[in-house]
């Protein structure tokens, strides 16, 4: 969970205002204006980059309401430049960026004369996510440390998302009586299999390598090559997303032969994919319990696990967001932003009073047990409880804004998973193609990926994990053939 603090050097060197500052050192290149050092949010020019670096290490960058401010019209400049070619987003100390300045939002959640803030502060935040979704430049965020909650939404839908050993991804919403935001019923639905469901219910975390072999990130380099790579791209001149993925390509930290296999594969993946498929909590914790009494130990104990941590989470929280990522499949990013937009809305209009119990216990008393929920029970959240967080008649939505992207913004949004690893469901599109004539062998199945992907590192290891999980593979090394194994 350490965070790199290199200094990086332009072409024309650091300033020395800049130098002598060590709170300033990391991934750091010529400011573009003479901003005070103790500014929250610093914006750089160096080349063909302009890079915006949250600036609050003891907060762990901690998005609060002057930071979005700030950033929001210095987006605007860049996206109109001819002069900026790529924007780059970077943190200070050992976050990106942890998350939202929640404490504050529930602050003035509480009292009437100053709800309105903590609603206005949802709707800065989700209006950042959506221009940084759609912005007109090439953009680059560097996980390169702690990345949650409103992090996550500031990363999330960049088309060149770097992940490095120190990486440390979550959504830990449940943990606090909320409800997963920034985009999460959108991006979450959409990653392989249940594994967004699973993460939106239980809050857990992703580390290093996994961040981007699951997809929440399209690369994944050495911390300490960080540097290097953003002088590379500051030096290019005229770049294409083609030239700015080979450049990132080029900085690929291989798997190490001892570095461990991700937690979410093999036969914990399958069991994962088999209990989050419901619509209903309840549906999920009874397979988990079925599953705690399976044979094999890892998926046993994965399951108890799971179970302990659940228990842990807000029950109206949980039904929450259950409810928000299956709605979010079927949504544009604006439409599920606009649907949290409401969710948030609810909260701060007292929907549920686990919104304070949850901030209060973890962030600010930092309590180690279960947090006095309310409902304490996941039986006694009702379907109406839960809909006064969706439905447009419920007394808690009435003061929900409409979320406005300025004019700006490009046409369509970018693609966050064009260079990303293949997903699953590709893969295994192309496993069934074949098979309705002959089946493809696995030589040629990855061949096929390494050619689609232009050699991307990750894509055979991706492709083979799939593989071992979904498909039959028959015949002699070298000329094994695959097909899909029946589903249940």
């Amino acid at each position: 969970m350490l965070a790199t603090t290199l200094t990086r050097m332009s072409r024309n060197g650091v300033s020395a205002a800049l130098a002598r500052t060590s709170a300033v050192a990391a991934h750091m290149s010529t400011s573009t204006q003479a901003a005070p050092l103790e500014q929250p949010v610093l914006f750089e020019s160096n080349g063909a980059t302009r890079t915006y670096v949250l600036n609050r290490a003891s907060k762990l960058n901690a998005l609060n309401a002057d930071m979005l401010k700030l950033m929001r019209p210095q987006l605007e400049q860049w996206s109109k430049s001819d002069l900026c070619k790529i924007v780059v987003g970077t943190g200070i100390g050992r976050a990106f960026c942890a998350g939202g300045d929640i404490a504050t939002v529930l602050q003035h959640s509480l009292h009437d004369a100053t709800r309105s803030k903590a609603i206005e502060f949802f709707k800065d935040e989700f209006e950042m996510n959506y221009i940084l979704s759609a912005l007109p430049k090439p953009y680059v965020t560097i996980l390169d440390g702690i990345t949650m909650g409103g992090g996550v939404g500031l990363a999330i839908s960049a088309p060149f998302r770097v992940a490095t050993e120190k990486s440390v991804f979550a959504m830990p919403e449940t943990k606090i009586g909320y409800c997963p935001d920034v985009g999460a019923s959108f991006f979450l639905s959409r990653i392989d299999g249940e594994i967004g469901t699973y993460l939106a219910l239980t809050s857990e975390t992703l580390a290093g390598r996994e961040v981007f072999e699951l997809g929440f990130a399209t690369h994944f380099v050495s911390s300490r090559t960080v540097p290097n790579l953003l002088t590379r791209l500051s030096d290019l001149e005229d770049p294409s997303s083609a030239m700015i993925d080979r450049t990132i390509e080029d900085h690929h930290a291989k798997r190490l032969p001892d570095e461990p296999v991700g937690k979410l594969t093999g036969r914990t993946r399958q069991a994962l994919d088999i209990a989050f498929r419901h619509d209903t909590i309840e549906e999920i914790v009874e397979d988990l319990t079925k599953l705690t009494s399976t044979s094999d130990d890892s998926v046993a104990k994965w399951a108890s696990a799971t179970l302990e941590t659940l228990h842990m989470r807000s029950p109206t929280s949980l039904k929450v967001a259950l409810e928000a990522v299956r709605r979010g499949k079927k949504l544009t990013l604006l439409q599920a932003l606009q649907m949290e937009m409401g969710i948030a809305t609810a909260y701060c209009s007292g929907a549920s009073t686990d919104f304070s119990a949850g901030i209060t216990a973890v962030l600010v008393e930092k309590t180690k047990g279960r947090p006095a929920w309310s409902p304490d029970q996941l039986n006694d959240v009702s379907d109406v409880t839960v809909r006064r967080f969706f439905e447009r008649d419920s007394g808690y939505l009435s003061a929900v804004p409409t979320l406005t992207p300025p004019d700006f913004l490009s046409n369509g949004r970018q693609n966050p998973m064009r260079f990303a690893l293949p997903s699953e469901d590709a893969i295994l599109q192309i496993v069934k193609s074949k098979a309705r004539k002959d089946p493809i062998s696995l030589s040629d199945l990855l061949a096929h990926f390494d050619n689609l992907h232009s050699g991307k590192q990750g894509v055979a290891e991706k492709v083979l994990e799939v593989v071992k999980r979904n498909c039959d593979v028959i015949g002699n090394q070298g000329l094994e053939v695959v097909n899909c194994k029946e589903q249940l």
